[in-house]
């Protein structure tokens, strides 16, 4: 039988149009060719079973999102500590130390005249014995023109040394020469050790010479 797509009228096989609305039967049996049916399923082995293909579990693909707190990551370096009083501390300021004064190595003492036990403290390597000359820029250690009325004493007479453990003296071209423990004139230019106690002649000065222990 031929089903008319149309109006549902069943027809004879080989009818080419319907009966009943004359819809043309041949074109919609070439149209629409009948599925075979498939023969029922007929298990022979008891062992195996039929599986149900819409039953089964399919695998599902799961994208496995990797949470922030799983992340594995370099470790961040820790900022570094101070302590409390480094941070706080303010610079300290300069300490300023005071140098007390220089402490004298020896002494000269003058012996006669008005200005007898008069002492002049030595401090520096080299000393120097003469008369104050503010014109010609001349300011000796030891000025002895307060003492010296017949001038007796050059501007630059003398100059005493000090040396690693010893002192020496040295005339420097002085017009009435310096002698030692009234001796012979000391050549300029040529230093002579000096002694503790000492007596030393500058012109008309008589001067002691004495080592500070």
């Amino acid at each position: 039988m031929i089903v008319c797509v149309s109006c549902g009228k069943s027809s004879q096989e080989g009818s080419r149009f319907c009966s009943e609305c004359g819809t043309r039967l041949a074109a919609q049996s070439e149209q629409m060719p009948v599925s075979p049916v498939s023969a029922p399923f007929h298990n022979s082995n008891p062992d195996i079973r039929p599986v149900n293909v819409t039953s089964v579990d399919m695998p599902q693909m799961v994208e496995v999102i990797q949470q922030p707190s799983e992340m594995v990551s370099e470790p961040l370096p820790e900022p570094p500590v101070f302590p409390e009083d480094e941070r706080s501390a303010e610079p300290e300021a300069p300490v300023h130390v005071e140098k007390g004064p220089v402490q004298p190595h020896s002494r000269l003492v003058v012996e006669r005249g008005a200005a007898a036990n008069t002492e002049f403290p030595l401090t520096a390597d080299e000393s120097y014995i003469g008369r104050w000359d503010a014109d010609n820029g001349i300011f000796p250690d030891v000025d002895l023109d307060p003492y010296d009325a017949d001038a007796k004493v050059s501007r630059k007479h003398a100059r005493i040394i000090r040396g690693a453990s010893t002192f020496m003296i040295e005339d420097l071209g002085s017009t009435n020469g310096t002698f030692i423990n009234r001796g012979r004139r000391l050549l300029p230019g040529s230093p002579q050790v000096l002694n503790d106690g000492d007596e030393i002649i500058v012109g008309k000065t008589f001067l002691r010479f004495y080592r500070n222990n």
